[in-house]
């Protein structure tokens, strides 16, 4: 496995993937940035600016260092949903996805050893079943969702979607063929 690059996230479903796909960092360093939406800012923009975000406060805290940064969000129409905080807070995503459609878009940001910056975004379309109350109920009760963006599609809420139609793996939070390509790019092999 390869392992000359850094990893600009602590989350594990992207560590899982990147052994998935053969590709090991040689470390993992969670960016500590500010995720606020600007006014105005639409979902592809805000997740791409994230990505790059992450990736570059890393790289400039280890100049010259091969850097990988990403985030994911799930977007409703042009609402983007953030990370709940409470069960309450989670009802209220269950309730506004059942039965809809949604987009899952992630961005990937490879910061090269000269500083140069490459993004490519991703756009899954998910359509979701109609959650009975009871099956909410039994999705937040069960915290998978704590830590992510809307829901883990890896997990028991993959029993409620109806279709899928693009990137599994940039629905887990890492779209792999963009990913793998980026740090080909840069000499990743």
């Amino acid at each position: 496995m390869v392992k000359n690059f850094i990893l600009a996230s602590g989350s594990p479903q992207r560590k899982a993937l990147l052994a998935q796909a053969e590709l090991s960092p040689k470390a993992i360093v969670p960016a500590d940035i500010d995720e606020s939406e600007k006014v105005g800012e639409k979902p592809f923009a805000y997740v791409k600016r994230m990505a790059m975000e992450k990736a570059l406060a890393i790289s400039a805290q280890y100049p010259h260092e091969i850097v990988l940064g990403a985030d994911t969000i799930v977007v409703v129409g042009t609402k983007i949903l953030h990370k709940s905080k409470t069960d309450e807070e989670q009802r209220q995503v269950m309730n506004l996805l059942s039965g809809k459609a949604h987009r899952v878009i992630s961005a990937v940001c490879v910061v090269d050893r000269n500083g140069k910056v490459c993004v490519r975004v991703n756009s899954t379309r998910i359509l979701m079943k109609n959650l009975s109350p009871t099956e909410i109920d039994d999705y937040v009760a069960s915290h998978e969702w704590v830590g992510c963006c809307g829901y883990k599609i890896e997990g028991k809420l993959a029993a409620y979607v109806k279709k899928l139609v693009g990137s599994y793996s940039g629905v887990v939070g890492l779209p792999l063929y963009e990913t793998r390509n980026l740090l080909l790019g840069v000499g990743i092999k």
